[in-house]
């Protein structure tokens, strides 16, 4: 390990005996996906491209203990670098991210040498646009001091119709308040309200046939509010396509 990691780790050591201020906690930061953020399209959420998704480049992929499985797929953390930590801080900056990744463990390297990723970890691996808001390019790796807090978006929940004939999986985007969807049902014009549940992601998976009705969804963001999204779907949708409501949430 070269000197100046060596006194990153020290000074981040050293840092972790003072609690922070209230409501924020103690994290890392690292970043991927290259100057313009294009590395970054896709990953385990499933959103595919971010931009259409309503995401951009201020995003982040979490490590598990933060990634939660997939439930933390929209939620949106500030996120600043701890300037009393490391000398590598843009003073006084800070970015608010969205969850759209994961960082997998990397078992084969120490928590604090390479496996910044590795349970019980909260570590950010940002969009590299993000991360040089906030911390000087050289550095490769900052500590940082971070909140969830509400996520802000232009216009309303976008909602991609994906699977096939007797399997639909429906991917929820562009979501405000909480930025994350505890639960979600369905109803076609020809069934009763059904509950879809969790397949990967902020993917939802249906197993009726609901090819050629109109769909409405009922959704609980994870903040516990719930929208009633009736007609959104036409029923001449097909899968792969995008219907953009007039729903979003507040918390």
């Amino acid at each position: 390990m070269d000197s100046a990691l060596t006194l990153f780790v020290a000074i981040l050591a050293a840092a972790m005996f003072f609690a922070p201020a209230k409501g924020w906690n103690y994290g890392t930061a690292t970043f991927y996906g290259g100057s313009d953020g294009s590395g970054t399209m896709g990953g385990a959420c499933g959103y595919g491209n971010l931009y259409q998704a309503g995401y951009g480049t201020n995003t982040a992929a979490l490590s598990s203990v933060l990634f939660n499985d997939g439930a933390a797929c929209g939620q949106c953390y500030l996120i600043m670098c701890d300037s009393n930590a490391s000398p590598w801080c843009k003073g006084g900056a800070a970015v608010t991210i969205t969850a759209t990744n994961l960082c997998p463990p990397n078992w084969a390297q120490p928590s604090n040498r390479g496996g910044w990723c590795n349970p019980p970890r909260p570590h950010f691996d940002m969009a590299q646009p993000a991360w040089e808001r906030i911390g000087v390019y050289k550095a490769g790796i900052i500590p940082v001091l971070y909140q969830q807090v509400t996520c802000w978006r232009e216009g309303g929940i976008r909602i991609t119709i994906g699977g096939s004939t007797f399997f639909q999986l429906v991917r929820f985007s562009n979501v405000a308040g909480s930025g994350s969807i505890r639960s979600v049902s369905v109803k076609g014009t020809k069934t009763g309200w059904i509950a879809l549940n969790r397949n990967w992601g902020a993917n939802w998976q249906c197993n009726s046939a609901l090819v050629g009705q109109e769909l409405s969804f009922q959704v609980t963001s994870t903040g516990g509010q719930t929208l009633y999204i009736n007609g959104v779907v036409p029923e001449w949708w097909q899968f792969g396509m995008v219907f953009p409501s007039n729903y979003n949430f507040y918390y």
